[in-house]
């Protein structure tokens, strides 16, 4: 099985590798207590599919997704983002302003990692009365679009357009509220 591509500094064997035609999306865990199904890695590849698709994304891609706790994200959000604080998702794009690194051994556009707090995906699911699985899609389509370059934190306007491009996504999953 192939390495997952990770920004990150760390590599580790996916444990669930799908092929298709437009993205190849790789699934660690680094949390011994996360248990990944099969479900739950065609949930995060059709929501990235989806966002490709609606962005009109082109090429074929690939996306590493990794599933920490509490504490391992508020380690990467400390590092990386100077916040001493969990959260749910991070995103590490690739693209550089220009294109996004090729994967030597595809082809594929490397869109970057995404790093899904498995902890806080499933208490947010209860807290905002909707599935695990809702949860899981949102914060992957949410997280993809950082990888194409949105980002909700510049102004109000992006953040509008964002949330947007979100349900309409997730409309299209078929994962409502």
């Amino acid at each position: 099985m192939k390495m997952c591509y990770n920004r990150l500094g760390k590599s580790s064997k996916p444990i669930i590798t799908h092929m298709t035609h437009q993205v190849k999306v790789e699934i660690s865990n680094n949390q011994k207590t996360v248990r990944i199904e099969n479900r739950t890695n065609a949930l995060i590849r059709k929501a990235c599919l989806a966002v490709l698709k609606a962005e009109d994304f082109d090429r074929n891609a690939l996306v590493s997704v990794c599933f920490v706790d509490n504490e391992q994200i508020r380690e990467l959000n400390k590092t990386y983002r100077s916040k001493d604080a969990v959260t749910d998702v991070l995103s590490f794009p690739t693209f550089d302003g220009n294109d996004y690194d090729i994967d030597p051994a595809s082809g594929y556009s490397i869109l970057g990692d995404i790093v899904i707090n498995a902890e806080r995906a499933m208490l947010q699911a209860e807290e905002y009365g909707h599935s695990g699985s809702r949860e899981l899609a949102f914060l992957t389509v949410h997280s993809c679009l950082h990888l194409l370059g949105y980002d909700h934190e510049t102004s109000a306007e992006n953040e509008r357009e964002m949330r947007e491009k979100e349900e309409n996504i997730l409309k299209s999953l078929g994962e409502t509220r």
